[in-house]
């Protein structure tokens, strides 16, 4: 057969049902004559995007794959293989090359070389007989491990290039690691005799399917539980004992709980140190658990490193407690004392979540929009910049995989096609996005995407015509060239485009227009909401 035809059946047995794209790439056509569907794109970036999410939201079950064209194509997508590599999300990226003779000739751009820093692993292929070896490596690094990019380039003359019949390729098995039994123990003391610990939840939690385990701890030693942007929505934020997730922005009960905590708990997490997630304090005892051993001692130093799934290690924890510790602690008081923490920190805020004059606050949008849809049956997404902030610390989520959130590097316009790619996934959800007018000029034609390719996403649009978040840091061309104003009618594009799209000004207008929202994505329809809001720069940063 040839080598497409076979890259092709190897996908398909793998689970692949989408692959999103960008011509000319061959492998499109193979693999709609395998019926597996092509999503095609206006942007590379956002190809890569809608399969991170795809990947994301099935807990790597599904993998999300993304194609390209060799020289420009795989060039534009390199932002979108970086940002999965930050958030440690595995997508198989399969670019065109440059004909074998011509691959390593400078300034022919070779995806291979040129991606294999921001990858999990990056092969060509070179010969087609070695076709399933190449991609059995590849699905073995996707399907095991901490999760990134792998990348097979395909060499633009191999695709007449037969390979051996019948194919050999069974799917790669899927292993899981646990931590080592001793540490186990020494954990399990800490936890027990900690007197005032917190969890800290990363996304590990989330490929993990770890949920009832994490949930189960926290209650059997009464322990408060914050996550991480990525771990959002690993714990229910409803529950007594949830902080709230942190970011840049966060609700005042985590760093207050982090700041007076004796032990730290992570739990499939990095504890990468950035700018968009939680400092964590110095001086504290951290038993770090995170399937990557290169993250112990990476960032904060770990009295404990307990390396494996964060599902079997929680099992174990939980087996190794409860043999001292045979039913719940009792909760009532660290509840009672969140809950006084939450209640003060809401009340500093109401007047912004419930502003009731135009220009519109972004914060009464998100609060309006949290409180309209049927939160179980949401997937939600924020942007870089303002439209994380401001939703990240406010939204409650209660279902598993229900939030996709990210920070590592903070690419603008990320999040139509996270909402987009969650959407294939899950089709019977409400799949939306919240940016702002920056995001949408770096990815805003993609919307066009939505449209043609019949993803009937909600785009969440917070447009105070201006870079708000900047105006601090650029008053001088601000004020005089005018450097961070930007402007446009969205609604008018997302009508241009085929879909639905509605400016809103007054904010009475802001709950029906959600509501003719949803309905059109019922009727199939992707809608654009354009909520025109003041340039609102205050968010919830520790410390208020």
């Amino acid at each position: 057969m040839k080598l497409g035809t076979a890259i092709a059946e190897i996908m398909k047995r793998e689970g692949i049902e989408i692959l999103t794209g960008y011509p000319v790439n061959h492998l499109i056509e193979y693999a709609a004559n395998a019926d597996i569907r092509p999503v095609m794109v206006r942007q590379e970036r956002i190809g890569v995007h809608m399969a991170d999410a795809i990947s994301r939201v099935t807990s790597g079950e599904k993998i999300g794959a993304f194609c390209m064209q060799h020289g420009p194509g795989a060039e534009n997508a390199m932002g979108g293989v970086a940002q999965c590599y930050g958030e440690s999300v595995p997508v198989l990226v399969l670019p065109m090359g440059y004909a074998r003779r011509l691959a390593n000739i400078d300034p022919n751009f070779n995806s291979s070389q040129a991606m294999k820093a921001f990858s999990k692993s990056s092969e060509p292929i070179n010969i087609a007989a070695e076709v399933g070896n190449i991609f059995r490596r590849a699905f073995t690094k996707l399907k095991n491990g901490r999760g990134g990019p792998v990348i097979v380039e395909i060499p633009a003359d191999m695709w007449n290039e037969e390979v051996p019949e019948p194919l050999n390729y069974t799917p790669v098995l899927r292993t899981r690691t646990g931590a080592d039994p001793v540490h186990v123990k020494e954990a399990a003391a800490l936890l027990v005799g900690a007197k005032r610990p917190v969890i800290y939840a990363g996304q590990g939690v989330h490929y993990a399917k770890a949920w009832p385990q994490l949930k189960r701890l926290a209650e059997r030693l009464a322990i408060p539980v914050t996550t991480s942007l990525g771990g959002k929505s690993s714990f229910p934020e409803t529950h007594p004992l949830s902080l709230g997730s942190g970011g840049l922005a966060v609700p005042r009960a985590v760093p207050k709980f982090l700041s007076e905590a004796d032990v730290i708990f992570g739990i499939g997490c990095s504890f990468t140190e950035t700018s968009f997630g939680i400092a964590m304090p110095k001086g504290k005892t951290i038993i770090h658990s995170t399937l990557d051993p290169n993250h112990i001692n990476k960032d904060v130093e770990a009295k404990v490193g307990l390396v494996g799934d964060a599902g079997l290690v929680l099992d174990a924890l939980l087996e190794e407690i409860g043999k001292t510790v045979t039913s719940d602690r009792n909760a009532s008081a660290v509840a009672e004392e969140i809950a006084a923490s939450h209640k003060e920190w809401l009340a500093k805020w109401m007047p912004k979540l419930t502003h009731n004059d135009a220009p519109l606050n972004p914060y009464r949008v998100l609060w309006d929009l949290q409180h309209t849809v049927d939160i179980h049956n949401t997937i939600i997404t924020h942007d870089a910049g303002s439209p994380r902030d401001q939703l990240s610390p406010f939204w409650k989520s209660v279902e598993p995989l229900s939030y996709i959130g990210w920070g590592k590097t903070t690419q603008l316009g990320y999040g139509l096609g996270l909402a987009m790619g969650a959407k294939l996934a899950k089709p019977d959800k409400l799949c939306i996005n919240v940016w702002g007018d920056a995001a949408i000029g770096f990815t805003g034609m993609d919307f066009e995407t939505a449209v043609r390719e019949r993803i009937p996403i909600m785009s969440i649009l917070l447009n105070n015509f201006s870079m708000a978040i900047e105006l601090k840091v650029m008053p001088i061309s601000t004020e005089k060239y005018r450097s961070t104003d930007i402007s446009g009618d969205y609604a008018a594009m997302a009508r241009a485009f085929g879909g639905y799209g509605e400016r809103v000004t007054k904010p009475e207008d802001i709950i029906p227009a959600i509501k003719r929202g949803i309905q059109k994505t019922k009727e199939g329809v992707p809608v654009l909401l354009e909520f025109i809001t003041s340039k609102e720069t205050e968010v919830s940063r520790p410390g208020t």
